[in-house]
């Protein structure tokens, strides 16, 4: 491992702005073993293809654990270097299934800052679009906004990544990034 890595980093940005392509990167220069945690539920084709190329994409050297709901558990099971992929699509199951937010957060934030190797978090920046036109995504846009500050509060690095490019918000990246 560098003589520098962050305990915890955030990865914030817009769809396909490099995020996750960061998120691995960093993954990969831990040199520890390394566990992705899935979040995303397969509902259609498509999903399930875009699920499968980021499998493939990824290669044979991660361990998978999937993990739409019980990202606490998902942790528990985890070992190495850990890669949440992604925080958005962890609340948007929350709240579709009607969970309590706040106390799945907080149950959240206990166990990555219990975790004893880095977790590195992907998580979207959706607050920069229009007022959404109903309620539901308006709802989801502030939890989203919510969370996303509650990871930032607690992470050693926080990134934002626009067109691939990385700017640091909070903390360092390490050298090599």
């Amino acid at each position: 491992m560098p003589d520098f890595f962050p305990h915890l980093s955030l990865i914030l940005g817009g769809a396909r702005s490099g995020k996750s392509r960061l998120a691995e990167k960093l993954c990969h220069i831990s040199g520890l073993p390394r566990s992705y945690i899935a979040t995303a539920e397969a509902w259609d084709d498509e999903m399930r293809a875009r699920i499968a190329q980021h499998i493939a994409d990824r290669g044979a050297d991660w361990t998978t654990i999937e993990a739409p709901h019980d990202l606490v558990g998902a942790l528990a099971r985890a070992k190495g270097v850990v890669l949440i992929d992604c925080a958005t699509l962890w609340l948007t199951n929350v709240m579709l299934a009607e969970g309590d937010i706040d106390a799945e957060t907080a149950q959240l934030i206990a166990a990555l800052q219990a975790y004893p190797d880095p977790v590195i978090i992907v998580s979207n920046e959706v607050g920069w679009g229009i007022v959404p036109d109903n309620r539901l995504a308006r709802d989801f846009r502030d939890a989203q906004g919510r969370l996303n500050q509650r990871l930032a509060e607690i992470a050693d690095t926080v990134v934002g990544v626009m067109a691939g490019l990385p700017l640091v918000l909070k903390g360092q990246l390490p050298v090599g990034i």
